[in-house]
């Protein structure tokens, strides 16, 4: 680049996965010599990440961009993540957008810089979605105790809400020797806990004589890390053997993340998802037997067309006798090209709404149900940063505490005892 010493900023919304590849593109500014700033400074050039799962990611994304130019009306705006992929001509309409970038071509934003003419027509440099085939391997940067690491990509799932595949393509992963190298280089530069992420982690080697079960065997003998964390895997592709291992495992930690979506069976077959309940209360009753310490979210989709308020019933009550710790509500977004938007059997918003309430509601419950089952015991907090003179970390089953302390703590693992249970974090104290 002929201005090495412009200044960048970036804001990524949605997925550990936008995390991980946004830290990826900003490692190879900064090589480039530019100089990386907070989005709400005034930069140079912004590139925001998008998301573009709800209606409401989209009007965020809209927001943050007319923000950034208000900032400097000068700098150039690139838009790359899931909203440019699927609607970059709705995208070019905002002013102050200069570039937009699709799922294969954002990672060579650096090489379309040159190009660009502020305030000209915005430059739209997109493929088919059917043709991005090529896996690029990614781990977020600047969070030197966690660090989000990209193992897979894409879905072949045909989910009837979900417009992922038609963003980021089909299933896609690396080899288990070149995703080593990369976890390699995310404990070289020092991170005490790799986070596994992607669309659809456990279909990871598909199509492959590789499957997760082989990487997390190959990340548990990987020496440099304490921790290893699964972000998010399907029921159905969480095996019995992947289980017993994590239970056998000192480095993977006690904690799963498993989309439920609905707990209805009648809306699950709507979904096109790739369970029932009933196997979904297994898989739960399954981690419970051999970890009963383990932390297990969920997702939860409320207002699925044709959810009636039996079916939203039988939801509530599924969430409510599981033993699970946490919700991630989601109220349901009609969205184009999706077989759901054809389902006339609509559910009104004020409905959606009192469902999702009522669910974050359980999830807080939930959660400080858990918390307490650990009061006055001891577990190993990651220390990851500091607010308002208090030391903020996740214990080994995902538990988030604070302790008085300073920066010395941040990026080490501490035995804390466990006394007071806020609902959302639990104080503690060093042992």
């Amino acid at each position: 680049m002929s201005t090495p010493t412009k200044r960048i900023a970036f804001h990524t919304m949605g997925c550990k996965l936008n995390f991980s590849e946004t830290g990826t593109i900003s490692r190879n500014f900064i090589q480039h010599g530019f100089e990386k700033v907070g989005y709400k400074e005034k930069a140079d050039i912004y590139v925001l990440n998008t998301c573009s799962v709800t209606d409401n990611a989209d009007k965020e994304a809209r927001k943050l961009i007319r923000q950034a130019k208000r900032r400097n009306p000068e700098s150039i705006m690139a838009i790359i993540g899931c909203y440019a992929q699927l609607k970059p001509k709705e995208l070019s309409k905002i002013q102050g957008v200069d570039i937009i970038l699709g799922a294969s071509e954002k990672f060579n934003l650096l090489n379309y810089l040159d190009e660009l003419s502020i305030n000209k027509k915005t430059k739209i440099v997109q493929s088919d979605i059917n043709d991005v085939n090529r896996f690029k391997p990614s781990y977020s940067s600047g969070e030197r105790t966690r660090t989000f690491l990209k193992i897979q990509d894409g879905c072949n799932y045909t989910c009837s809400f979900c417009t992922i595949p038609l963003a980021r393509g089909k299933s896609r992963s690396d080899s288990i020797s070149n995703t080593m190298t990369t976890a390699k280089e995310v404990v070289k530069a020092g991170a005490r806990e790799i986070v596994l992420t992607g669309v659809n982690i456990g279909d990871f080697g598909n199509g492959t004589d590789e499957s997760f079960y082989d990487l997390i065997q190959a990340l548990d003998a990987l020496t440099g890390v304490d921790r290893i964390r699964i972000s998010s895997i399907e029921p159905n592709l969480l095996s019995n053997q992947i289980i017993e291992f994590c239970a056998s495992s000192n480095k993977i930690m006690p904690h799963f993340h498993i989309p439920l979506q609905s707990g209805s069976n009648k809306i699950l077959s709507l979904m096109r998802r790739r369970y029932n309940r009933e196997l979904y209360e297994e898989r739960i009753h399954k981690i419970k037997d051999l970890l009963p310490n383990a932390c297990i979210g969920a997702d939860v989709i409320v207002g699925f067309p044709s959810e009636t308020d039996a079916e939203f019933s039988k939801t509530y009550n599924f969430i409510n006798e599981l033993d699970i710790s946490y919700l991630h509500v989601f109220t349901y977004s009609e969205r184009e090209n999706t077989e759901a938007i054809k389902n006339k059997d609509i559910v009104g918003f004020k409905k959606r709404s009192e469902r999702s309430k009522m669910l974050h509601i359980l999830s807080n419950k939930k959660t400080h149900y858990f918390n307490d089952k650990f009061l006055n015991s001891t577990r190993p907090v990651l220390f990851e940063s500091i607010k308002n003179g208090k030391v903020i970390g996740h214990t080994d089953n995902f538990i988030q505490v604070q302790v008085d302390g300073d920066s010395g703590l941040i990026n080490k693992i501490q035995p804390v005892n466990l006394e007071q249970n806020y609902g959302s974090n639990v104080f503690g104290t060093l042992k």
